[in-house]
């Protein structure tokens, strides 16, 4: 077995803590010295989970900068509330300590350029844990792009379409910062599980980027009728009651890239619905549904019929080489599998110590923006605003210069 990589988890919450027990459970290479949360039962519990699963407690912090003084440190991984995400991973790559932050937007576009300016001037590598590119059924896709299945690929969909009214509203009780979020702001605020698989499809940032959005938000109404419904069973969404919340239900983004693709995301979680990342990709010879099936065109058939293909079938066949080995090592974690993967991936690029990481600072940061963009797109009537180039021009002839099982190709 390889040398332990000792490495810290910020942000404890249900999330966070699903990474730790999967760290500690599954990946015996890996050691968890410190935890950090300024909750100290959170931090309690994560050390009673590290003693049950590997005998031993790792340090436990209420102050995240505390932390980074811990010596020996191989990494970070950020779980904690979207807000501070950004101001973490900055302090731990000024620290010199290769970080991996979870998901989430961005507040601000100067907070996406706060996070490239700090890795181009510390040379400390950041990586976001965006599990869905990791998903068995995109990597098949992202596969059969490779291979020339679809042709030119012209449009892609995705989704963040999830019921998470009771997430939202119990948030007070249950310390989840989405509560605050929802009253306070209107956009896009969790692109990156849409964006994510979409970007890697359409090589963005590596010969192409996107360049302007339109953001529409519907009104407001699943929180307010969930909590209407609800407060006199369940007192504590009384105080509930009178709160106009900011966010929409519904916000479609609609996103140009420079080589002409088009993008289409929604954000979908205060109405009653059943989960879905609405992932689908077009191409002049083939689309591919999130329902699992793909279509491809019979050019032999001057009617222009297809053939429809079962996902099943489409993923055998076409399987991505991480997910032939995965299968054959045993699939394990969250998400089906998705979260072991996207940490294999983060761990194995820190042991390679070459600071080149599959899902780098120049993808966060623009995968981040969407949120901060669509804010001003929907505050604007759903005006146009334009994409910054977070590679400062790199993107015409960036390559993904990473080796390693897990990087995305």
């Amino acid at each position: 077995m390889e040398k332990q990589l000792q490495i810290a988890v910020i942000g404890l919450g249900g999330h966070g803590i699903g990474l730790l027990d999967l760290v500690l459970y599954r990946m015996k290479d890996i050691r968890v010295c410190a935890v950090c949360d300024i909750d100290a039962s959170r931090v309690e519990h994560a050390q009673k989970l590290a003693k049950k699963w590997r005998c031993q407690t790792p340090k436990g912090y209420s102050d995240y900068r505390e932390v980074l003084r811990e010596p020996g440190l191989d990494a970070v991984v950020i779980s904690a509330a979207w807000s501070v995400h950004t101001e973490i991973a900055t302090a731990s790559m000024r620290a010199g300590i290769p970080v991996a932050s979870e998901v989430g937007g961005a507040y601000s576009l100067e907070e996406c350029w706060e996070l490239v300016h700090c890795y181009e001037e510390t040379g400390t590598p950041y990586m976001m844990l965006e599990n869905c590119c990791y998903g068995e059924y995109e990597l098949a896709v992202l596969n059969m792009v490779r291979e020339g299945i679809f042709g030119d690929v012209v449009h892609c969909n995705g989704g963040y379409k999830h019921d998470l009214r009771s997430e939202v509203a119990f948030g007070d009780e249950n310390g989840h910062y989405r509560l605050h979020e929802y009253m306070t702001r209107n956009c896009e605020n969790y692109p990156t599980h849409e964006i994510g698989p979409i970007a890697k499809v359409l090589r963005l940032n590596y010969g192409n980027r996107m360049v302007s959005l339109t953001s529409t938000a519907s009104c407001s109404k699943g929180l307010e009728r969930y909590i209407a419904d609800r407060k006199q069973k369940y007192p504590a969404l009384e105080k509930l009651k009178d709160v106009q919340f900011a966010q929409g239900d519904v916000v479609t983004t609609v996103i140009r890239c420079a080589n002409g693709e088009t993008i289409t995301i929604q954000l979908d979680t205060t109405l009653p619905r059943m989960y879905s990342r609405g992932f689908e990709v077009h191409g002049t010879k083939a689309m591919y549904a999130e329902d699992g099936n793909i279509f491809v065109d019979d050019r032999k058939n001057h009617k222009h019929e297809g053939v429809k293909m079962s996902g099943k079938k489409m993923v055998k066949k076409y399987r991505h080489p991480i997910w032939k080995w995965f299968k054959r090592f045993g699939v394990k974690g969250g998400h089906g599998g998705m979260d072991w993967l996207v940490f294999c991936a983060f761990f194995e690029a820190v042991r390679k110590g070459d600071g080149h990481m599959p899902i780098d600072v120049y993808d966060a940061a623009s995968w981040m923006a969407i949120t901060a963009l669509s804010a001003q797109s929907i505050v604007n009537n759903s005006a146009c605003v334009e994409f910054p180039d977070f590679t400062s021009g790199k993107w015409k002839t960036r390559k993904q210069e990473g080796q390693g099982r897990f990087f995305l190709e």
